[in-house]
């Protein structure tokens, strides 16, 4: 009695198939959960250095939001401490900077209830 095998494999594929993009697709998004932590972690740290070389709170917000290229910078927050009045030669000035990530992974919204917030600093010393 000969077996009739012939649909084996497309059973098999159709089988491993969604648990292959599944895993494709969320290595795309840490990839670019890494990438977005890079660029706004360099961001923070050139947007301090304008704060460190004297330039006002508002020129900084403005840099940080040209500075990065996502979709949506209008979503990023510049937290700078302390403020501009406060800011004094010898003293150190920081930035913070938070911006909402959005998974593309199917059914990560229901793992994330919430949107993840990367968040970066960094801290220089006021010449």
């Amino acid at each position: 009695m000969v077996k009739d095998e012939s649909g084996q494999s497309l059973v098999e594929m159709a089988l491993v198939l969604p648990v292959l993009l599944l895993l494709l697709v969320g290595i795309v998004d840490v990839g670019r959960l890494i990438y977005f932590y890079s660029h706004m972690h360099l961001a923070a740290q050139e947007t301090v250095r304008l704060g460190g070389l004297g330039e006002g709170d508002a020129e900084m917000r403005q840099f940080a939001r040209n500075y990065v290229s996502f979709q949506d910078s209008s979503s990023l927050a510049v937290d700078i401490s302390p403020e501009e009045a406060g800011r004094e030669s010898g003293e150190y000035v920081s930035v913070q900077l938070s911006y909402p990530f959005k998974p593309v992974t199917p059914f990560a919204d229901q793992i994330f209830t919430s949107p993840l917030q990367i968040q970066t600093d960094s801290t220089i010393r006021v010449e």
